[in-house]
């Protein structure tokens, strides 16, 4: 294998975070998500083998990749789920494997993932109320969520994040309350504005919180202002902390740090770093892509590893996308329709 410098597409954007979805399936039903009961789950025969993931992701390693997230769908639900993050680790190709749920499993799940080598996790949580979780999700999760947190924590997970969408009307008044969650857990909220990403079927523009609106909230309830804090680079989230002073409920909050995704009203296109692989192999550049590389066909058609890395090389250079920008320039957005017929671009397939 040559040692050529790891690829950058047109826009001088590196090929450093991939997000690899592990299966399609969710026992959630997220309005922003998938909001439909029933769904025509892909087949077993289409869905990448373990080993042909661990191919994968060596093969995006070789090529820059240095930040891992398995994701779903629900991660948890693919069968032995914890061996093919043994197998990952094991190979040692990344800086760090995290892992994306919604943290029913768990429980049940939480120290066999430590020992695999997990390195962090991100559980994703839209209220502390348990009737608002069961209104978004369609399910009465909110105990098993929390016991997942606690197995967790209990495993020695640190660094845990907690994802939640913003939603104006539905739980915008809980913003503080996700901040003491946070410090009473030792866990970085990162709040998420409301995007009109395929599935969000109900997505409009009125439902959405901006940064700009999270932070005066946040600024009028605990008494402070919060303050940048770091660098957010290429990161999703722009981070903030509470000074010294910062109280919610009689609790000081006083440096908690958290984060916010803006992406429908501050987009970060110019600096993304990441694309995803579907769970039936499917390679997209980005979250509001079309088109993608078909890498499932690749590997059961017999291409060698230096072909694969030449195609995810090349490809890569030739990476224009900029989806969130091209969605904010839009006079009239609504929820995201393809326009290519037969391509699935819900959130359950590409693991947000």
């Amino acid at each position: 294998m040559s040692l050529e410098p790891f690829p950058v597409d047109t826009r001088q954007r590196p090929l450093a975070s991939l997000r690899v979805s592990i299966t399609d399936r969710c026992n959630l039903r997220c309005g922003y998500c998938m909001p439909e009961e029933s769904y025509e789950w892909l087949p077993a025969k289409d869905i990448l083998s373990f080993e042909e993931i661990l191919r994968l992701t060596g093969l995006f390693a070789d090529t820059g990749a240095r930040r891992l997230r398995l994701t779903g769908g629900e991660p948890l639900l693919r069968k032995d789920a914890t061996k093919l993050v043994a197998m990952i680790c094991a190979a040692n190709r990344f800086d760090e494997v995290a892992m994306t749920t919604n943290a029913l499993g768990l429980a049940t799940s939480a120290e066999a993932l430590k020992a695999a080598g997990l390195t962090r996790l991100t559980v994703s949580l839209d209220s502390l109320h348990q009737d608002r979780v069961k209104q978004i999700s369609g399910r009465d999760s909110l105990a098993r969520v929390l016991a997942g947190l606690d197995a967790a924590a209990d495993a020695g997970f640190t660094g845990t994040k907690l994802d939640t969408v913003a939603m104006a009307g539905f739980n915008d008044d809980e913003l503080s309350d996700f901040l003491h969650f946070g410090a009473q857990r030792a866990i970085e909220v990162r709040f998420i504005e409301y995007m009109d990403v395929p599935g969000a079927s109900k997505w409009t523009s009125g439902k959405v919180i901006s940064r700009k609106e999270m932070l005066a909230r946040i600024e009028a309830e605990v008494g402070v202002k919060p303050e940048p804090f770091g660098h957010q680079g290429s990161a999703p989230a722009a981070r903030f902390r509470l000074p010294t002073g910062a109280t919610w409920k009689s609790q000081d909050l006083s440096g908690q740090v958290f984060g916010i995704i803006a992406s429908t009203t501050e987009p970060f296109c110019g600096s993304c770093d990441r694309s995803r692989i579907t769970a039936d192999g499917m390679w997209f550049r980005c979250l509001y892509a079309e088109l993608g590389t078909n890498l499932l066909q690749e590997l059961r058609s017999g291409v060698s590893d230096d072909q694969l890395r030449a195609k995810i090389r090349g490809t890569w250079q030739a990476r224009t996308d900029n989806g969130a920008e091209q969605r904010l320039e839009r006079k009239i957005r609504k929820a995201y329709e393809p326009k290519v017929p037969g391509v699935h671009l819900e959130m359950h397939t590409r693991g947000g």
